[in-house]
């Protein structure tokens, strides 16, 4: 799933983009994890919930990440991003940007990520 991420980068936003050209940040991760074989909703927030909890401290390369407007409420989930080790997660991140490799740390960062 990260290879195929990373194999994305540069490539535009595109809310409700799931491939090939552009990419929202849910589509990206559903993808990555559709070319390993595992199949994840489209949305972040179903993202959230269709995998075991992982604490920040336990990630993985290829865990998913995700930050909501209440990192108390999953329901306010409104971006993913695939762990790759260390500060580091791919992300497609927001209109007017590229998929691209950046740093995770945020105030809106939900304190679980999942497994896929």
């Amino acid at each position: 799933a990260v290879v195929w991420a990373l194999g994305q980068l540069g490539k535009p936003y595109l809310w409700g983009g799931s491939g090939p050209d552009s990419f929202d940040c849910s589509g990206l991760v559903m993808r990555a994890w559709q070319a390993a074989g595992v199949q994840l909703p489209r949305t972040a927030a179903q993202q959230y919930g269709a995998s075991p909890l992982i604490p920040l401290a336990s990630l993985k390369a290829g865990d998913l990440l995700y930050y909501a407007t209440n990192i108390a409420d999953p329901s306010t989930i409104y971006h993913v991003s695939m762990f790759l080790g260390g500060t580091k997660v791919v992300s497609a991140p927001q209109t007017g940007e590229v998929v691209r490799v950046q740093n995770f740390a945020s105030p809106d960062l939900v304190p679980m990520g999942t497994r896929p």
